[in-house]
């Protein structure tokens, strides 16, 4: 029997990156205190405030959900409220978001429903009919975002949090250079407030997706049967996660060596000069004079007007 590193406790959970050998409670405290180190860095909760949580319903926001709730439950100036997207993916969002709201009740958290065909008069699965040609993820990840940063900002918001982990992370940024995408990387975690844009926080940054759906499981809180979005498939970014599990396996760390290195551009790089202005078209805050939300539904021979 191995036995945990810190305790003479069974060991539950490997690192191969640390070579730590972790029972259920170290490995909590493990995960838990990376959150928490990574929260310090966003210095936006000194006053307190509300924090928008985007919730998909999957593990990574279900996990987010119940550490932010356990982390900030001592401080009364700080409230939390779950905001839900309905991309309108049939078959598949109808159950997480089942799940969400049932987590987010659980946790006595107020949450509140976003409807992708109440906002832009279209939902993923249309716009996936539309668009055989290329992923739809590229349409519904911006729409999201869109969808988030409106909500989060008339709530008044101090933070947007999302459920980004260290594998999502590590992909972006793999992903931003393999395309040649230089400036999205930097705009990735903006260094100065930008006017109309709620700041955007990722907690669990510093955790892998494999700890975190442990740490799903240890505390009860791992939705089941859901699978994967129908969607997942076409993207590009399947292939960048099938990579970088292959290097890590060989290279154990590869992915948190990505991600330093990715910080300490962005460190040496300085704020940048990206500016922010509003939207020709929507008002939305953007850096170039239509959105992309904008952009692709004009693509779509839509518009944003639809919803104005």
């Amino acid at each position: 029997m191995i036995r945990c590193d810190r305790c003479s406790l069974p060991s539950a959970v490997h690192q191969r990156y640390s070579g730590l050998h972790l029972c259920p409670d170290h490995f909590t405290a493990d995960v838990e205190r990376k959150v928490r180190e990574t929260l310090r860095t966003y210095r936006l909760f000194g006053r307190g405030g509300l924090v928008a949580v985007a919730m998909s319903g999957g593990k990574d926001s279900s996990a987010l959900l119940y550490m932010l709730k356990k982390i900030f439950s001592p401080r009364r100036d700080i409230q939390l409220v779950a905001v839900l997207v309905d991309e309108g993916i049939d078959g598949y969002r109808e159950q997480t978001l089942l799940s969400a709201r049932s987590l987010a009740d659980r946790l006595k958290i107020p949450h509140r429903t976003l409807h992708f065909s109440q906002e832009f008069a279209t939902s993923t699965d249309s716009m996936a009919a539309r668009t055989r040609a290329e992923a739809p993820c590229t349409y519904c990840g911006v729409l999201r975002k869109n969808l988030l940063n409106r909500a989060a900002r008339e709530m008044g918001a101090t933070a947007l949090a999302t459920g980004h982990n260290l594998d999502d992370e590590a992909q972006t940024v793999l992903l931003n250079y393999l395309r040649g995408d230089v400036e999205r990387l930097f705009r990735l975690v903006p260094r100065t407030p930008k006017e109309g844009m709620v700041p955007r926080i990722k907690p669990l940054r510093r955790v892998p997706e494999r700890e975190l759906a442990i740490y799903a499981h240890l505390h009860g809180i791992y939705p089941q049967g859901h699978g994967s979005c129908p969607y997942v498939p076409w993207a590009m970014r399947l292939e960048i996660k099938e990579i970088l599990n292959s290097l890590e396996a060989g290279h154990p760390g590869t992915k948190y060596a990505l991600l330093r290195g990715f910080d300490k551009i962005q460190d040496l790089a300085g704020p940048g000069s990206f500016q922010m202005r509003q939207c020709g078209r929507c008002g939305e805050p953007t850096g170039q004079e239509v959105c992309q939300s904008c952009q692709l539904l004009e693509r779509l021979g839509m518009g944003m007007g639809q919803r104005l």
